[in-house]
């Protein structure tokens, strides 16, 4: 048996497979408290997430009714660009800043200028700096908590982190090293220079992970951990990786010609290369994938985070907040929404904050209201899809996750919004799921081998009851409602 662990924003999933039964045996979650205040702070404290895969773990091994001595391998995602700074005793100096906090939007522009502007960070990076990454983190903490930053003795990222309480080794690969900034991701390679920019006092040698490769272990569990969680002793934890990375593993996205999008409080979408991508648009992030090769990708910040706020302004449940959707045209009616309220990597726009227009004495109802939420965070991610260009081109099918890919409504809405056939894995949780899917490599490589394409191909299925295909008429009425998002972002944000 294999397991797999997702770190998110909002609470840390585990997931049990049976790799002979293709099948999961297991799963459960616990949630995490997020700390947010003026100026785009969003911070957390990495014990709760201890004490969460530590809780989802039992239960997960419970419920799939094995002992946890059945245990091989253990893989772990976790959500990107995080700061966990250690002191020399492993402990945080400060809470982590995480991915959606653009607190440090500043300090990223100021090292973008340090860098050479877009050129530069493309020529040092092979991406282009943006907030929310890892390098503006360290300069803010460095600035504003001097302290603190004087008694960092490691750097990591937040599955780096689950993994060194796993294992006791500082280790990164480089799917998630990616998204640090001072990562080639070209090459693979730390890049000290910059690294030397953002944080002078600190050697890199010193404070920086070890990198390993995707299909390579991290580690065994220590000794006292799998006491405590009931393992065998010699259990490997692989090498991991952020959740983007590891949530195309496990919708089968590593061959050309697939789109994985995520509709999580995050947007994202994600494309196999097997070479190095550098965009037109700097918007489209060079990443690594975590099962080798590349995987570009776009992110955008305010997806399910955006429709439960408007949900839970009117109170209503998930049920009731679809049938709102469902029963509005397309368009709501002209009411359109920006849904920036964690300010926006994509477009980017990190101090936005969310904008409503169109609204009239008629047309201002719960209804249209909710669908304009829906389509605001829908049409973003067209945004950004757009932003692949020639990437984009020839892409047979969007395989859809995350909370939101439960909703026919929305699936047919990314259908008509796109013009792309859309289907959901039948794991829909795809993070924790490809997490196990690289445990199950790791392990499978250290004694007779065994391919990644041969286990997706073996457990990765479609439900192919929640395919939704585009309407020729809806796509069309889509692509004027998308010109109107486009002058939208214009007026209000000089977007073009």
């Amino acid at each position: 048996m294999y397991l797999g662990v997702d770190c998110g924003t909002q609470s840390t999933k585990v997931v049990v497979i049976d790799l002979d039964g293709e099948r999961i045996l297991g799963e459960a979650s616990r949630p995490h408290r997020l700390d947010e205040g003026e100026g785009g702070r969003r911070e957390q404290d990495p014990g709760e997430w201890i004490e969460a895969l530590r809780g989802a773990l039992g239960e997960a091994v419970s419920r799939a009714g094995i002992g946890p001595r059945a245990i091989r391998a253990i893989g772990v995602s976790g959500q990107q660009h995080g700061l966990v700074a250690l002191d020399a005793a492993g402990q945080p100096v400060h809470p982590a800043k995480l991915w959606c906090d653009t607190e440090t939007a500043a300090w990223n522009a100021a090292l973008v200028e340090r860098l050479g502007g877009e050129t530069g960070c493309l020529d040092k990076l092979g991406l282009v700096l943006q907030t929310g990454y890892t390098a503006s983190k360290v300069a803010w903490l460095r600035e504003r908590h001097p302290d603190a930053y004087g008694r960092i003795a490691s750097l990591l990222l937040p599955h780096d982190y689950l993994n060194f309480w796993l294992t006791g080794e500082k280790v990164s690969e480089a799917g998630d090293a990616s998204g640090t900034g001072y990562f080639d991701t070209r090459t693979r390679r730390w890049r000290e220079d910059v690294f030397a920019e953002i944080a002078p006092e600190l050697d890199p040698e010193r404070v920086l992970p070890r990198l390993i490769a995707s299909q390579e272990p991290a580690g065994t569990v220590r000794p006292e951990v799998a006491r405590e969680l009931g393992l065998d002793d010699g259990v490997l934890v692989s090498s991991g990786g952020g959740d983007n990375m590891l949530g195309a593993i496990g919708t089968g996205n590593i061959r050309t010609g697939l789109v994985t999008l995520s509709l999580g409080t995050s947007g994202t979408i994600c494309a196999y290369s097997p070479a190095p991508v550098i965009a037109d648009n700097a918007m489209v992030a060079n990443f690594c994938a975590s099962h080798g090769g590349w995987l570009p990708l776009v992110c955008t910040m305010n997806v399910t985070s955006a429709t439960t706020g408007i949900r839970k302004l009117f109170g209503l449940d998930l049920a009731s907040f679809s049938e709102r959707v469902a029963s509005a045209p397309i368009g709501a009616e002209g009411v359109m929404l920006l849904p920036f309220f964690n300010g926006e990597r994509v477009p980017m726009l990190p101090e936005a904050t969310a904008s409503l227009d169109g609204l009239t004495s008629v047309n201002t109802t719960q209804a249209n209201l909710c669908r304009a939420a829906v389509e605001g965070a829908t049409l973003g991610l067209r945004y950004g899809l757009d932003q692949f260009g020639a990437l984009a081109e020839g892409v047979e099918e969007i395989r859809l996750i995350g909370g939101g890919s439960r909703s026919p409504v929305w699936r047919q809405m990314v259908a008509d919004i796109t013009g792309t056939s859309v289907v959901c894995p039948e794991i829909t949780d795809a993070a924790a799921f490809g997490a196990a899917l690289q445990a199950a490599w790791c392990h499978r490589s250290q004694s007779r081998g065994g391919e990644l394409a041969e286990l997706c191909e073996r457990l990765v299925h479609l439900d192919d009851g929640s395919r939704a295909e585009p309407d020729p008429a809806s796509v069309a009425a889509y692509d004027d409602v998308y010109a109107r998002y486009r002058r939208s972002l214009a007026e209000r944000h000089a977007i073009a």
